[in-house]
């Protein structure tokens, strides 16, 4: 079963708003969803966007796909920068080695010389 997080339409006739859900791929876009991890409304300027971002995370870790308009509302949320930078954070610590066994492996080349 692919999951997405995609938009689904609800307001009403020029007044749009839309949910952010999580659902199934073959699902209608109005249709049956898994949950609601947040709201859009396009209208309302800077408050457009109201997300829970710990559930946003949590199916982005699953393997969620957001769709290419979710995937610029998150990125406006900040959401995928945190996360960007959280994996580079993991990727830079474990590619660190400890100043203590730096400044020994440092000594221990100048005492064999």
């Amino acid at each position: 079963m692919a999951v997405r997080i995609r938009l689904r339409r609800t307001g009403r006739k020029n007044a749009p708003s839309f949910r952010i859900v999580v659902a199934d791929s073959t699902s209608p876009r109005d249709g049956r969803f898994i949950e609601i991890i947040g709201q859009y409304f396009p209208r309302q300027g800077d408050k457009a966007v109201q997300l829970n971002t710990e559930r946003a995370n949590h199916w982005l870790d699953v393997g969620a796909l957001p769709s290419d308009t979710v995937r610029s509302l998150l990125r406006k949320a900040g959401v995928l920068k945190a996360r960007h930078e959280a994996r580079l954070a993991r990727k830079l610590n474990s590619s660190a080695v400890p100043v203590r066994e730096a400044s020994e492996h440092a000594a221990s080349s100048d005492a064999s010389q």
